[in-house]
């Protein structure tokens, strides 16, 4: 796996347990099952980049709405 998908996929998780532990509320709105799950070459287990970065701005925009 590329560092760079890594380093998305720590900060995913750590997005997702904010969720969960300051806003129970806004679970019902995580959909990992979408954009975490490999693309492509399943037996690689390659991720799509962009997928990956689309979802951590989409968890990130969540929290942002929900605070305002």
């Amino acid at each position: 796996m590329k560092t760079a998908n890594s380093e998305i996929l720590t900060e995913i998780a750590t997005l997702t347990r904010t969720i969960e532990d300051n806003y129970p509320e806004l679970q019902k709105y995580l959909d990992e099952s979408r954009s975490t799950l490999p693309k492509g070459n399943f037996n690689k287990g390659e991720l799509d980049t962009e997928e990956l970065e689309n979802y951590r701005n989409s968890l990130k925009n969540l929290i942002s709405k929900y605070n305002n």
